[in-house]
């Protein structure tokens, strides 16, 4: 455990928590700065093949610590809001290209700046409990570092419009038919279900997972001629990098026929389980 972030690895998750929850999990330079470090940490580990973003208490994050990135930095001159803005999008940024799945886990609040990091998961999943909000026109900002980009990304322009004009919250199940998150669910049935998706993942060729979630966050912005050329090219790559696995799936389903590819993954030797 460090000052602001929180973590501890079972079964093959890790399990990071934001952990200022007196502050509702608001984001700070200093937990940037360890965050950062601790992906690091995790990224490559042998026992970690899913990673969970989870907040302590009873906040996921409620967004930028406003004292601390709208007075105090902004006290000490354009050269250290560059700075807090480098450390804070580095982090949301390593996260949307992380080498292993990750999966937001949206316990309570979730802000503003919130919207970086749930953009950043590969999957999210909210207690219906959970507040959304894009609170910034409230108090004379506009949502900036990327929240309106995330916004227009997840929401249909309609309710991106509305949402980030109003600045009203919406709860974990509106969160979930408007398109910020894959599921809602009652808050004692938050932490199951996303263990249980960890544990589909963790049965997954990890080589395929990345070339997987790259592509899919690669594509959107292609033509789709040059969105066909980059997969058969990302193919290629990820078979280069593992053609054993992939042998092995097709073996299995043609010669063992012990699997079905509709019905599961294939059976993976050398699994983080």
């Amino acid at each position: 455990m460090t000052k602001t972030v929180a973590f501890d690895v079972a079964e093959g998750v890790a399990w990071v928590r934001f952990n200022r929850p007196e502050k509702r999990n608001c984001m700070n330079p200093t937990l940037n700065r360890e965050m950062m470090v601790l992906l690091d940490e995790l990224e490559f580990r042998d026992d970690v093949g899913v990673l969970v973003l989870g907040g302590e208490g009873t906040a996921w994050t409620a967004g930028m610590d406003l004292k601390e990135y709208f007075r105090e930095t902004e006290a000490l001159g354009l050269g250290a809001m560059r700075q807090a803005d480098r450390e804070c999008f580095g982090w949301w940024r390593r996260l949307r290209w992380y080498q292993k799945p990750t999966i937001a886990m949206v316990n309570g609040w979730c802000f503003g700046g919130g919207y970086g990091p749930l953009f950043s998961c590969d999957l999210a999943f909210a207690a219906e409990e959970a507040q959304f909000g894009l609170s910034e026109i409230n108090w004379g900002i506009l949502p900036g570092g990327g929240t309106t980009k995330i916004a227009t990304e997840l929401m249909s322009f309609r309710r991106a419009m509305y949402h980030a004009l109003l600045g009203e919250s919406i709860d974990g199940r509106t969160a979930a038919e408007w398109g910020l998150v894959n599921e809602a669910l009652p808050l004692e049935r938050l932490r199951p279900r996303v263990a249980e998706v960890a544990s589909k993942l963790l049965e997954k060729n990890p080589v395929t997972l990345k070339a997987t979630k790259d592509a899919i966050r690669r594509v959107g912005e292609m033509t789709y001629d040059n969105a066909e050329d980059f997969l058969v090219r990302a193919q290629e790559a990820a078979n280069s990098f593992d053609d054993q696995g992939r042998r092995e799936g097709i073996r299995q389903f043609i010669d063992d026929k012990s699997y079905k590819p509709g019905l599961g993954a294939y059976a993976r030797p050398g699994s983080v389980r």
